[in-house]
C-alpha cells in the first residue's frame, strides 16, 4: 500500500507544496523557552527539527514546489475562550503570556523565513486551516497533496495535518522536520498521523518525490 501511495504522489509532483507551521521565537527559539525546562537533549532535537525544516525549505524552493508560512499570532485585545478555559478553567480570563503575540519578538519567524513572493498565512488557532483562507490559496495554486513541517508535532503540526487531510489534501508529515518538547509526545503524534492522516517521511523522501517528475 505504501509504494502505491508514494506513486500516485511522484505522479503528481508539481502538485505538492510545502507547509512551515509555527517555528517561530515563542516557540523554537530557547531564550523563550524556559519556562518549559526543556532538558539538553530535548532542546538539541528541537535544533535538529529547526535545521530540518530550513533544509526542506531550501530543497522545496530548488524543485519549485511553493513553500507556505502558516504563522500564528495571538490578538494582544483579545483571547481564546477555549484556551482560557483549558489553561486557567476560566474562559473569561485573558491568557497572559501569549505566545507569538502580534507585533513582538515572539511572533517572528526563528532561523528561516518566507521570501517576499510566498504565500504567509497568519492563524490564531492551532490549524493553519481554521478560520484562514489557506485551503483556497492551495487550490488557487493547483495544490493536491502538502508536506507538514514545523512545530509543535502534537499540537499544531498535527491539527493543520489533520484539517488538510479534511480538506481533501493527501498529507505527508515530515519526521525529521517537527517537534515536540518531548521524544514520546513527537513520536505518539507521528504514530497518530501516519495511521489516520498520511504518510510520515523523512525531508530527504520527500525531496526525492518532489523530483521525481523532473528526475525521469
Amino acid at each position: 500500500m505504501r509504494e502505491r501511495q508514494e506513486n500516485a504522489l511522484r505522479a503528481r509532483a508539481e502538485r505538492g507544496a510545502l507547509l512551515v507551521v509555527d517555528v517561530q521565537r515563542s516557540f523554537a527559539d530557547p531564550e523563550f523557552l524556559a519556562e518549559y525546562g526543556l532538558s539538553r537533549r530535548e532542546l538539541a532535537s528541537l535544533a535538529g527539527a529547526v535545521e530540518q525544516c530550513a533544509l526542506a525549505v531550501t530543497r522545496a524552493r530548488e524543485a519549485g514546489i511553493p513553500v507556505v508560512w502558516v504563522e500564528l499570532e495571538s490578538a494582544p485585545d483579545s483571547h481564546w475562550r477555549a484556551s482560557s478555559w483549558l489553561n486557567l478553567g476560566d474562559p473569561a480570563a485573558p491568557l497572559l503570556n501569549a505566545p507569538c503575540v502580534s507585533g513582538t519578538a515572539g511572533a517572528e519567524w526563528f532561523a528561516l523565513s518566507p521570501e517576499p513572493e510566498e504565500i504567509r498565512i497568519v492563524k490564531r488557532r492551532y490549524s493553519g486551516f481554521a478560520g484562514t483562507p489557506l485551503a483556497a490559496k492551495l487550490r488557487e495554486a493547483g495544490v493536491e497533496w502538502v508536506s507538514v513541517a514545523g512545530l509543535t508535532t502534537e499540537c499544531c503540526v498535527a491539527a493543520t495535518a489533520f484539517d488538510a487531510f479534511q480538506h481533501d489534501f493527501s498529507v505527508v508529515v515530515l519526521s525529521d522536520a517537527t517537534a515536540a518538547y518531548s521524544a514520546d509526545l513527537h513520536d505518539s503524534a507521528l504514530t497518530a498521523l501516519g495511521l489516520n492522516a498520511g504518510l510520515v517521511m523523512s525531508t530527504d523522501e520527500v525531496a526525492a518525490l518532489w523530483t521525481a517528475r523532473r528526475a525521469a
